[in-house]
């Protein structure tokens, strides 16, 4: 999720942890990283998000945050543990950047890393540290502007699209960056606002009643949570960038591997 104004994401994610072990397979733990004024929080379970106490919680408190990242697992590389759920996350230019994937990637752990190595056994973490060092090599110890790091981000998600599958949701407390290999939705709500259904769970909603005319907010999935809303979908080799819900960044492949 990426939001103008601190919102909850109960209603998304009532949807999103059914899919964890009882309306789809990925029963292998979840996580979520929720940040709020740049600050984040970050939850792991290594057990199924449908069958959670933990999750339950979640879905139930009204923590408003700016931007979140939410996972559910499908276990392909590495065991079933604390250490190998997403999102992962790791420092950068003064910030807390937050990472899930979605996907497997051949021979990840060739990828070269030298200073953040993987505390975990996933090719999905191998990946993130792959990445965090390439933008540090690129940039140094200076933020890029928007423009560089969406075209460096495109380009390395490329390189890693071509080892496999690799949806990607990435942030830095400012932004919320997606890539896509094969499925990933979103949907922006802004007014006049309406009702919704989720896909997974008997649950409806008149976001109306809990939003104002200035709230934008935007969702973003692999499938879409909804049944009653019309989702995008993102095209293969797409980075697509959010900022307080608004898309700012778009980069489409010119080609495909």
């Amino acid at each position: 999720m990426s939001a103008n104004v601190p919102t909850d994401i109960c209603f998304s994610f009532s949807g999103l942890r059914a899919r964890g072990g009882r309306t789809g397979p990925h029963k292998d733990g979840w996580g979520m990283a929720m940040y709020r004024d740049g600050y984040v929080w970050s939850v792991h379970d290594p057990r199924p998000s449908a069958d959670s106490d933990m999750a339950e919680i979640i879905s139930s408190t009204s923590l408003k945050c700016d931007i979140v990242i939410s996972h559910i697992r499908q276990a392909n590389v590495g065991g079933v543990c604390l250490l190998n759920t997403h999102p992962f996350s790791r420092l950068l230019w003064g910030k807390t950047w937050s990472y899930a994937h979605n996907g497997q990637l051949e021979d990840a752990m060739a990828l070269p890393v030298s200073v953040h190595h993987p505390l975990g056994s996933t090719d999905s973490e191998r990946a993130f540290c792959w990445i965090i060092e390439q933008l540090q090599s690129r940039f140094g110890e200076n933020e890029p502007s928007l423009d560089a790091i969406s075209t460096a981000l495109s380009e390395l998600a490329l390189q890693l699209k071509a080892r496999g599958v690799f949806n990607m949701m990435l942030s830095d407390g400012d932004r919320l960056y997606c890539f896509c290999t094969t499925k990933l939705h979103w949907i922006t709500r802004r007014a006049p606002f309406k009702k919704a259904t989720l896909s997974d769970e008997d649950v409806i909603i008149d976001f109306k009643e809990v939003t104002t005319d200035k709230d934008v907010v935007t969702v973003i999935a692999t499938q879409p949570l909804t049944q009653d809303e019309s989702w995008q979908q993102m095209e293969e080799g797409e980075l697509c960038v959010f900022d307080g819900g608004e898309v700012v960044c778009q980069i489409k492949a010119l080609y495909l591997n």
